[in-house]
């Protein structure tokens, strides 16, 4: 059985905490801890954590709204995206909404709609988001440097999100829902900013749009007030103005809605008194004539006394069920709960006894119903027992659809992430002896290219359709779970290796061999499957599941679509197990910025001077420098390169920036960071923050990385170049299959693999290498080179060849930026004849 989930229901009407909790239930549901003031229920908070709150309005001196600003600070034990419900005594939907969105408040349902409280409970549980109250704002700015401004002004009030031109905002705007839309409208882009609020409002009529004018006048301020605008601002204004009005146009279409809205209702209110008073009467006849039912047992627990709503409620007559035993309508698997809450009453055990059973009706339907017994005293006839039964069908089944929502996944219908750590758990835990279970993990190959280029609703189509292959292909007693995204996870219970391994495979297969239709296309996709076993000795859960997690990493590194068994002893397993220990100390490090560039000069030959410098990463890992071969190959085995190239990008710039001495730097580029969309936009957005000329950047990519993606690595020089940096081929010879893709790409240097230039004073075939690469280098109007200079008799050879560049521990080795300023005079004297 799952472990209840802890609510948390804050109400100073007690008749409401009662409302409440019938309408959710008990026992196996929900863990309820009821509280009737708010203070109260804050100091519980800062003791322990809760699954959800159910919160009223007027809770004691810190009311409802400011509660749950209280939760969303993140100051208590509860986690602050703990989901929360508020029940207000009465309900105007859009005020509501409006202020919910800016406390944090998931749901906001009225007492008297309590009907609708587990859905919005299964909705908020199954949504689990940080909360914000930041509105979100699409900003039309194509000056990076400008955008970042007004983003920082914006920021505190508003989640930003900046386009560069009016297409890209247009297209950004359709696909995502903002409170409100800033953007230039100064004379001289009037046409553009007119087009494209034209085509916003014909979207969304009601949408907050504020544009910037430069314009002193007041025609063209009302020619936009006219069009559609809701508000401008004028040129030059301050931050605390552009946040102002920002703030009063997001919400205005909310407050006069709002307004309205409460009129309505005011009306509404007094045009009904006469209604509720005739409401009020109506309900004092009701309660005379009860759906309850209500009985009688004698010392037997024979029925001696009904009332009609037994026949209401169950088909069977009155005269008929006389006499007869209540326990002869009990189902078979509640007659044991039934006959010992009687006893207990009949042997004065206990006074009253509470139980909910299933109750056979005249149609043979088992119905749920609340049954409460209780004592009474009969001096002419003995003991008896007195019963009121209320039927709760349909609260029973409207707690089983909530614990099902809970615990599953409402996309495809598997169970959630929730369940499977208390399943997986569950089962370790009990794991003893000889008992062996296997955990299966799975991840879909390439599902991000559905969802990039067709959208989130054709790959959501694509996760359902996953899920029913697993339902036709994996047996019942299996346990499957979507943990999330395109991962999923099977628990086999009672099942060795080998048997788990076989079930991978049909999966694989399964998977492999359907053809999943999206709109007009159809794709074919594939999975990577780790499996570990669980056993006595090996029944952590959070182990198990990072073992099921190497296995698969070390599936997708062998090629995918492949099934991996996780083994302590295999080299794979020690490797990724390293890899994955390794890349959680790089994040940490790089997120942190503990990171150290070193410097190394590479000389210009022929005019006796620093060209320029090569960045070179160090880490601080636990107070030591880590150098790049221990952590580069980790990197790049779990294709996680980018934060790492992101990192260097920035510290190098910035410290072009901070120090124009260094005229010139060349930065390394990973083949993954080379084909991530973010690396443009990034090189583009640090170049303008710290206004660093791109003529002074060189990126550099390795020859086998370029040659792996050709028409990539191309498009990327290209743009690099446009933008206005040099690019190099790195460890150039290392392929050296041909020169012909050389010619293809636009690079301005090449850089001879040093493997080459260590040995050329001694091997004559090297030495041939490094002066046809420099030749061929030269012809297509290239700069050459030479990495590895260890000596003076190698660069003495470079500069007979015609070598152009040199770079190696003979010039200088690699050092910080403090330990540079003599470099230019240290290497002159080193390589004059």
């Amino acid at each position: 059985m799952a472990t209840p989930l802890s609510l948390m229901i804050i109400n100073a009407n007690a008749a409401e905490r009662e409302v409440l909790k019938r309408t959710l239930g008990r026992l196996d549901v929900f863990e309820v801890i009821e509280q009737s003031d708010s203070q109260q229920a804050l100091q519980l908070l800062k003791e322990r954590s809760v699954s959800l709150v159910i919160t009223g309005l007027n809770v004691g001196k810190i009311d409802g709204w400011r509660f749950s600003r209280m939760v969303r600070s993140g100051l208590l034990k509860t986690p602050k995206h703990t989901p929360i419900v508020l029940t207000p005594p009465f309900y105007c939907e859009r005020i509501a909404e409006t202020t919910a969105r800016s406390y944090g408040i998931d749901a906001v349902v009225p007492i008297e709609r309590q009907d609708l409280l587990p859905q919005a409970l299964a909705k908020a549980l199954s949504t689990q988001l940080e909360k914000s109250s930041r509105l979100k704002l699409l900003l039309l700015e194509p000056e990076p440097f400008k955008a970042q401004q007004m983003s920082d002004a914006l920021a505190l009030n508003f989640a930003v999100q900046v386009c560069t031109d009016a297409t890209h905002t247009l297209n950004t705007y359709l696909q995502g829902n903002y409170a409100i839309v800033l953007l230039d409208a100064s004379i001289a882009n009037a046409a553009c900013a007119n087009t494209l609020v034209q085509n916003i409002l014909a979207h969304n009529p009601s949408q907050a749009i504020v544009t910037i004018i430069d314009s002193q006048d007041a025609n063209y301020a009302e020619q936009l007030l006219l069009s559609g605008v809701t508000d401008f601002i004028r040129r030059p204004y301050d931050n605390a103005l552009l946040t102002k009005v920002c703030d009063h146009a997001a919400r205005r279409e909310d407050f006069i809605a709002s307004y309205g809205e409460f009129e309505k209702k005011v009306a509404q209110l007094s045009q009904s008194q006469q209604k509720y008073k005739e409401l009020y009467s109506a309900h004092q006849r009701i309660l005379m004539h009860l759906n309850t039912v209500v009985m009688e047992l004698d010392e037997q627990g024979r029925i001696s006394f009904l009332n009609p709503a037994w026949e209401t409620n169950t088909g069977f007559g009155l005269k008929q069920s006389i006499s007869t035993r209540l326990e002869d309508y009990c189902s078979e698997a509640h007659k044991p709960r039934l006959n010992t809450a009687l006893d207990s009453i009949f042997k004065a055990q206990a006074k009253r006894r509470k139980i909910e059973l299933q109750l056979q009706a005249n149609n043979g339907q088992l119905i749920w119903f609340e049954c409460r017994f209780q004592h009474v005293s009969d001096h002419s006839h003995g003991t008896a027992i007195t019963a009121s039964i209320d039927n709760i069908e349909e609260r029973k089944q409207a707690e089983l659809k909530l614990q099902h929502l809970a615990l599953h996944d409402t996309l495809t219908g598997l169970h959630n992430r929730y369940y499977f750590d208390l399943q997986l758990s569950a089962l370790c835990q009990a794991t003893i002896g000889d008992d062996l279970h296997a955990l299966i993990y799975i991840d879909l190959d390439h599902f991000k290219i559905i969802n990039d280029s067709k959208g989130h609703q054709e790959g959501d189509t694509v996760l359902k359709e996953v899920a029913e292959l697993f339902l036709q292909h994996i047996e019942e007693q299996y346990l499957m779970f979507r943990i999330g995204g395109d991962e999923f996870a099977i628990i086999l219970p009672n099942t060795p290796l080998l048997d788990a391994h076989m079930v991978a495979e049909s999966i694989c297969v399964a998977i492999d061999g359907h053809e999943f239709q999206c709109q007009e296309q159809i794709y074919s996709i594939s999975c990577s499957i780790g499996v570990t076993q669980i056993s006595a000795q090996n029944n952590d859960a959070n182990e198990c599941l990072k073992q099921a997690d190497i296995a698969l990493y070390i599936a997708k590194s062998q090629g995918r679509n492949l099934v991996h068994c996780y083994d302590a002893s295999d080299s794979h397993s020690n490797a990724m197990q390293s890899g994955l220990e390794w890349v959680h100390s790089v994040r940490s490090a790089l997120q942190q910025d503990s990171i150290e560039l070193h410097y190394q000069p590479v000389w210009d030959i022929k005019r006796s001077r620093i060209a320029y410098y090569e960045v070179l990463l160090r880490l601080r890992i636990d107070g030591e420098l880590v150098y790049p071969n221990h952590f580069i190959p980790a990197l790049e085995m779990l294709n996680d390169s980018y934060l790492m190239d992101q990192c260097v990008v920035r510290s190098a710039i910035r410290d072009l920036s901070e120090h124009p001495e260094i005229q010139r730097v060349a930065i390394n580029l990973s083949a993954q960071s080379l084909l991530d969309d973010r690396l443009l936009p990034h090189i583009k957005t640090m170049l303008s923050d710290h206004g660093v000329d791109p003529k002074r950047v060189i990126f550099e990519i390795t020859e086998s990385a370029s040659v792996g993606n050709l028409e990539a690595t191309r498009e990327m020089i290209l743009a690099l170049n446009a933008l206005g940096c040099d690019f190099s081929i790195d460890d150039f010879g290392t392929g050296f299959s041909t020169f012909d893709y050389l010619k293809r790409l636009p690079a301005q240097h090449v850089k001879i693999d040093g493997s080459f230039v260590r040995d050329m004073q001694r091997d004559p075939i090297d030495y041939a290498l490094v002066k046809a690469i420099n030749d061929i280098a030269a012809s297509l109007d290239k700069g050459s080179v030479a990495e590895y200079v260890e000596n003076k008799e190698i660069y003495r050879m470079l500069k007979e060849i015609g070598v152009d560049y040199a770079q190696g521990y003979f010039i200088a080795k690699p050092a910080p930026l403090h330990a540079l300023e003599n470099n230019q005079k240290i290497i002159a004297a080193k390589t004059s004849d």
